[in-house]
C-alpha cells in the first residue's frame, strides 16, 4: 500500500509538470507592452477574427486581449476560438478549450487571455489561416481589442462582420513546448521507487 501511494504521488507530480511548458510565439501583431487602442464586439460584429501566416507546423494557442463590454450587470462570458482554413468562415481545423471570464473582466485593460488547443493543430508554414472568436449562448456582450489603423503585422489582417479591414486584432499565437524535465522526473522517480521496493524486499 505504501509503495502504491508513493508511486501515485510521483505520477501526479509528473502529470503536473507536464501541464507546464514554455510558450513559443510564432506570429503576433504586438506584445503586452503595446496594447491596442480600439475594440470590436464579438457578438454584434461577428464573425470577428484575424488571418495570419504561421511559420511553424502547428498552432497550440492563440492569445487575445478581451474585456467585458457591459460590465456591472452580473454577467460574464465564455468564449472559444476556432482555427479555420481558406477563409474566416471556412472549415474548422480545431477549436480551443472555452475560457470563462467574470463580470467586469479587464474593463481597465490587461485582459490578455490564452486560448489553448487540447492537441496542437497541424498547419502548413507559409499558408494563410484564420481564427474567429465565438461567445457561447448566454454570454454577456464581449469585446476584443484591436488596432484602429493596423499594426506592423504583414502576415494577415483583422476581420469584422466577416469582412477584412485595414486593422489587426491584438493577437499572439504559437506552440507550447513541454518542459524537458518532465520526462526525466517521471523516469527518475519511477526508477527510485522500484529500486527502493526491491532493496526492501531483499
Amino acid at each position: 500500500m505504501r509503495f502504491f501511494l508513493q508511486f501515485t504521488f510521483v505520477i501526479l507530480c509528473a502529470a503536473e509538470s507536464f501541464a507546464q511548458g514554455t510558450f513559443v510565439y510564432d506570429q503576433q501583431s504586438s506584445t503586452e507592452a503595446f496594447p491596442a487602442e480600439a475594440n470590436a464586439l464579438i457578438q454584434p460584429d461577428g464573425p470577428v477574427g484575424q488571418s495570419f501566416t504561421p511559420s511553424l507546423t502547428a498552432v497550440g494557442f492563440i492569445r487575445l486581449d478581451l474585456f467585458d463590454w457591459n460590465n456591472n450587470n452580473g454577467k460574464g462570458a465564455t468564449v472559444h476560438v476556432n482555427l479555420r482554413a481558406n477563409s474566416i468562415t471556412g472549415p474548422i481545423l480545431s477549436s480551443s478549450t472555452p475560457v470563462s471570464m467574470p463580470d467586469g473582466f479587464a474593463v481597465a485593460g490587461g485582459g490578455f487571455t490564452d486560448f489553448l488547443f487540447q492537441n496542437p493543430a497541424p498547419v502548413t508554414p507559409g499558408t494563410i489561416y484564420y481564427f474567429d472568436l465565438v461567445a457561447q449562448p448566454g454570454s454577456d456582450t464581449w469585446g476584443v481589442r484591436r488596432y484602429l489603423f493596423g499594426s506592423d503585422y504583414t502576415g494577415g489582417t483583422g476581420y469584422m462582420s466577416g469582412q477584412p479591414g485595414t486593422d489587426d486584432l491584438w493577437f499572439r499565437e504559437g506552440i507550447i513546448v513541454p518542459e524537458p524535465s518532465s520526462v526525466a522526473l517521471l523516469l527518475l522517480g519511477t526508477g527510485i521507487l522500484f529500486w527502493n521496493r526491491r532493496v526492501r524486499h531483499r
